[in-house]
């Protein structure tokens, strides 16, 4: 479960840059993450909620935006959802996919402190 070795990380880059910005008392945290990165947002969350417990981190909300895989035609620049397993062509042109617009995504967003 690599759920758990990103949340560790998350929280480490969360703490310094509180400490950084002189931030107060944490209350959430939002992150995105890609339906490429193979991470499950519902483990990313136990895995949150169990390594927070206990700690300053405890109730801290864990706002996760789950970000759908979109590519962009190399012709017609038209982007569109993805399908992974599918042959994906343009629903404009018939064009093929130059790569992933969105979904690969791994980012803490922001923070919102007291």
């Amino acid at each position: 479960m690599h759920e758990l070795s990103i949340v560790t990380s998350m929280i480490s880059i969360v703490r310094e840059n509180m400490a950084r910005h002189g931030a107060g008392r944490l209350k959430k945290i939002k992150i995105r993450v890609g339906e490429m990165t193979a991470v499950e947002p519902e483990a990313l969350r136990f895995c949150f909620e169990v390594c927070a417990g206990g700690t300053d981190m405890e109730g801290v909300i864990l706002d996760i935006e789950e970000v759908p895989v979109r590519g962009q035609c190399i012709h017609c620049k038209n982007e569109f959802p993805l399908d992974r397993y599918l042959d994906s062509r343009c629903p404009v042109c018939g064009g093929e996919s130059g790569g992933y617009v969105s979904g690969t995504e791994l980012d803490i967003v922001s923070m919102e402190v007291e």
